[in-house]
């Protein structure tokens, strides 16, 4: 299966916590960063989930938020930090590439946002990304 979604990042769960519905499932990416799904129960089950599974973490450039530094009193629980090695600013959205430790990320934000962070490439930044939007996919 081909996909059109950019961020896909490997990685191995480490650990599942279930409730009624459903699942977060932690995953330590190739590079040594963690995130985390919440994803339902009945997906968790099927893809047969556990510690140990090799897994890819997917989620939608258009899902990955930035800030310019370390931020507190968030509830996103993935805070990636990452340096900008690409960055194209169109008429009203910009896509900016990251580097994290082993590997890529790209994000998609509007070009204001990106003018009133002072973005450039080299330039250090925190992509911030809900556990509700991030797909689990096995390897």
């Amino acid at each position: 299966m081909t996909l059109s979604i950019r961020n896909q990042l490997p990685g191995t769960v480490i650990a599942v916590q279930t409730g009624e519905v459903m699942a977060t499932v932690r995953i330590r990416l190739d590079g040594g960063q963690d995130i985390m799904a919440a994803i339902t129960l009945e997906a968790a089950n099927q893809l047969g989930l556990a510690p140990g599974t090799a897994v890819h973490a997917l989620v939608k450039s258009t899902e990955v938020a930035l800030a310019a530094g370390q931020v507190a009193g968030l509830s996103i629980r993935n805070r990636l930090p990452g340096t900008i090695t690409g960055l194209t600013i169109g008429e009203v959205m910009a896509s900016v590439k990251i580097t994290l430790d082993g590997g890529q990320l790209t994000a998609v934000i509007t070009k204001e946002a990106a003018v009133d962070l002072g973005l450039f490439v080299g330039s250090d930044v925190v992509a911030l990304i809900k556990a509700t939007e991030v797909a689990v996919a096995t390897a």
